[in-house]
């Protein structure tokens, strides 16, 4: 996903980051250390959940338009918003356009926009998630000028969708994710060197690490032990 800049900020300088890739906030809330890992090591790693995303994510990824009982669905429609700093793509937007006008894509018949967002699993609420499609209503709205009030999560193993309002809280915990994000990374994280660049968060173990596409590259049950990690590492150089 290709960073854009954005010249009308209103969190940082102009000029001095480079916009923060939506999926990253579910990582942030999912884990901050997994955020960090991607984002200041570099790791990327494919499990069985992440394959299965890529599956269940197949046709959404193709960009372009399609009527679907009646309703118009823009998919893999990219996003972003100036003044949060983040960009991305939504899986599939659902459109009410004029009924007076033909349903086409055309940006002067939208009355309002939908963003559905496509996971793995059953049908269960996880506040990742839902902070996820948020920020996407918050990049429409910017973009378009049209309320967003609502979202949907299509959930892929119990064929389900669930319906996601955009209150108030959820929009604060939204944007309080972005401003945590931007403070773990550090708004010029993507320019600086190597060397400068913020060190990881300590790694909490907890039952969702063992889902974690890099819980061998994070290594929780280790790391969030500090003292059995420096015994450890001592051990290895004793003869």
């Amino acid at each position: 996903m290709t960073p854009i800049e954005n010249p009308k900020s209103e969190i940082a300088n102009p000029g001095e980051r480079e916009a923060l890739p939506l999926s990253l906030l579910n990582d942030h809330l999912y884990c901050p250390r997994r955020a960090a890992l991607k984002v200041v090591e570099g790791w990327r790693e494919a499990n069985v959940h992440t394959e299965r995303g890529d599956i269940v994510h197949e046709h959404s990824d193709l960009p372009g338009y399609e009527v679907a009982k009646g309703v118009l669905l823009w998919r893999a429609l990219p996003v972003w918003s100036e003044r949060l700093g983040l960009n991305g793509k939504c899986d599939v937007v659902e459109v009410e356009t004029d009924p007076t006008a033909n349903l086409k894509p055309q940006i002067p018949n939208l009355k309002s926009l939908k963003p559905v967002e496509f996971k793995v699993g059953k049908r269960r609420q996880f506040e990742n998630d839902d902070a996820q499609l948020c920020a996407q209503g918050l990049c429409l709205e910017e973009m378009f000028g049209v309320a967003v009030p609502r979202g949907a999560v299509f959930h892929a193993d119990s064929k389900r969708r669930r319906e996601v309002e955009f209150t108030p809280a959820l929009r604060q915990v939204t944007e309080q994710a972005v401003a945590a994000l931007r403070a773990l990374l550090g708004d010029s994280a993507f320019r600086v060197p190597r060397s400068a660049l913020p060190s990881l968060p300590p790694a909490v173990f907890k039952p969702a690490c063992e889902h974690c596409s890099l819980y061998d590259i994070c290594l929780p049950q280790v790391t969030s032990q500090p003292e059995r990690t420096g015994r450890l590492a001592r051990q290895l150089f004793e003869i």
